[in-house]
């Protein structure tokens, strides 16, 4: 019999190894295997339990699990699961009327990704402006160490060399400022640019918060030269910083917004919110995607913002993000030869290292993980935490004793 049509091939025993077998390489995920969660707890093929603090980098915002979403995909994997785009459902139309409702925006694209969500809203920019202003305002402006998703465009977008090289030529019109830079903005926002994209707290680019008066700025640039804003809120959004939207905590408004990762708690969807002039650049036929918008996907999102977006639970976030930072800000002055500041927004914060560590945030992922703690990286000089929006106190506090614990043991074998 063929293998490849073997019914027993589901339940034969998998490892780590098997990853380096089957797949194509462009991941080095951990020497564990995660086969089970709740909350905020893991556990692994041995059995070890885990502390997760990377919610799968920001995207299982209520945690692994959550009985609500679960019960809501159940209900829908029994009703109906997908649609091609002649049709529409009453998922979807739920799920953008309550994003509208709770947005700027009056119009809502569903995709898949994050990625998708900002190719949508690169696209949207670029016609606006072709249909409007003519071909010539078609340059894109973005931040240096941003990340706006791995498609060759986005990918191009984002600010960060290491992930273009090898993928030239690439496309062209795109060029990047210094992050919170105004002088830098300001020399390159011109009457030929369509859009201004920057994520208001970089996460890949070392979880950076920007600054006030950096976002006032694009904003009034953006007015000046007829360029669109977009806020890539992918990381940041779907009440990390306390508020549903980091938008909402700076006061300035974009128009055009990007959501994902926690969108859907770990089940794929992206959205694009804008207003009804700009959505109209993109007539019927213009843009599409076959999965965007089907009932399994949008259902679960409908549950996870209305999980969210309740004034209790987005206060509760604001309590454990003010725990975190205290709590990591003591650990840094503790061991002050390790890090040197805390930096960030709501439950999404870095740990930077100082000039003696440079390099060796991975070493401390890989210590912490080995002590129980899961914990990502934000580039080789900053120790990220994203842990679920629904952490514990306690949760908080177990956090800080193992990389209290983990951080002596490097430094005692250093020694």
């Amino acid at each position: 019999m063929n293998a490849k049509l073997d019914s027993t091939i589901a339940n034969r025993p998998v490892t780590r190894q098997t990853f380096d077998e089957v797949l194509v390489p462009t991941y080095a995920p951990a020497a564990m295997v995660p086969v089970r969660g709740a909350g905020l707890d893991l556990w692994d093929q041995n059995g070890k339990h885990y502390l997760d603090f990377t919610s799968g980098i920001a995207v299982a915002a209520l945690g692994h699990c959550h009985p609500a979403v679960v019960d809501t995909l159940t209900r829908q994997a029994n009703t109906l699961w997908h649609l091609g785009n002649g049709y529409t459902n009453e998922p979807v139309l739920r799920l953008a009327k309550a994003l509208t409702e709770a947005t700027f925006a009056d119009r809502a694209f569903f995709c898949n990704s994050g990625a998708e969500a900002n190719e949508a809203a690169f696209k949207l920019a670029r016609k606006y402006a072709h249909t409007k202003f003519g071909a010539h305002k078609s340059r894109i402006v973005s931040c240096l160490q941003s990340f706006h998703g791995r498609t060759l465009f986005t990918v191009s977008v984002g600010g960060q060399p290491k992930y273009t090289e090898g993928f030239e030529p690439l496309p062209p019109s795109i060029d990047h400022i210094v992050f919170n830079d105004i002088e830098s903005a300001r020399a390159a926002i011109g009457d030929d640019v369509c859009a201004v994209v920057v994520e208001p707290l970089q996460g890949e680019g070392g979880v950076l918060p920007a600054d006030p008066a950096f976002l006032k700025e694009l904003r009034e640039l953006c007015n000046k030269t007829g360029a669109l804003l977009i806020f890539d809120e992918v990381q940041c959004g779907m009440g990390r910083t306390g508020d549903l939207f980091h938008y909402m905590t700076y006061g300035i408004t974009p128009d055009i917004l990007t959501s994902a990762k926690a969108l859907g708690n770990g089940y794929p969807i992206g959205a694009m919110l804008t207003t009804n002039e700009l959505a109209q650049a993109l007539s019927v036929g213009t843009h599409g995607t076959t999965y965007g918008g089907n009932p399994l996907a949008t259902s679960v999102a409908l549950t996870v913002l209305d999980t969210i977006n309740q004034p209790a639970f987005l206060a509760r976030v604001k309590e454990a993000s003010a725990k975190l930072r205290s709590t990591m800000e003591k650990l840094v002055a503790d061991y002050s030869q390790v890090f040197g500041q805390v930096r960030g927004a709501g439950l999404l914060l870095g740990l930077v290292v100082t000039d003696a560590w440079k390099g060796r945030s991975k070493d401390i992922q890989r210590a912490a993980e080995g002590n129980g703690l899961m914990v990502l990286i934000a580039g080789m000089d900053v120790l990220r935490l994203a842990p679920a929006l629904i952490v514990s106190d306690e949760q908080i506090a177990e956090a800080d004793r193992i990389l209290r614990l983990s951080l002596d043991q490097m430094i005692k074998a250093a020694a």
